[in-house]
């Protein structure tokens, strides 16, 4: 696997998205459940879907109680997001359980699957700057500004495939490597929140 596989996965959820455009439309993920491909295109979808969440709850006309359930399938989104990510990093961290890091050998502070999570976010926003450059009810100069940022985030997308590229290259050669910790979320455990744990 490596970053050009990855964004290819990325690009596609986003398309398959787009055909309906609603965020109650199911995933039908096309790869095998065992693939790390699955789990890509997963992640996707999920941050897919919690962008036009995004969109949905910035609505002037949303009323309170949408509004207040919107916020809660972004939140179980996010911890979905989370979990997601670790079932990668794990994925990952096998696979790289037999390598021994060298003496000289530097810590990496974000892991493989962290920067993953990165590059999907970078995707939607790729997708939908480029869908603000075709416009016909915009002005030129709001067509060229989006251009204008289109052209910075395409540059940040060469720039974290060649990144995450050279993680996974330098930690299968053991000059750098990772520590997985857990997200330690507390907002969403009833044991952990105090407004959830004192009701």
């Amino acid at each position: 696997m490596n970053a050009t596989s990855a964004n290819d996965i990325f690009r596609q959820s986003i398309r398959d998205y787009h055909r309906a455009d609603h965020v109650d439309t199911p995933i039908d993920n096309p790869y095998p459940s065992g693939d790390f491909a699955h789990l890509l295109y997963r992640k996707n979808w999920i941050d897919t879907v919690q962008w036009h969440l995004e969109d949905l709850i910035r609505s002037p006309d949303i009323q309170p109680g949408e509004l207040v359930a919107v916020k809660r399938r972004i939140d179980q989104s996010n911890q979905d997001r989370t979990d997601v990510v670790e079932i990668m990093d794990s994925v990952l961290y096998q696979q790289f359980a037999q390598i021994t890091p060298k003496p000289t050998a530097r810590m990496n502070s974000e892991t493989p699957a962290w920067l993953l999570d990165r590059m999907s976010i970078l995707q939607l926003k790729i997708y939908h700057f480029a869908e603000q450059t075709d416009r016909t009810d915009v002005s030129d100069e709001h067509r060229q500004r989006a251009a204008q940022k289109l052209a910075v985030l395409q540059e940040q997308e060469a720039d974290l495939a060649r990144c995450f590229d050279e993680l996974l290259d330098d930690i299968q050669t053991g000059n750098r490597y990772v520590k997985v910790y857990r997200q330690m979320k507390m907002y969403n455990d009833p044991t952990l929140n105090p407004v959830l744990y004192k009701k």
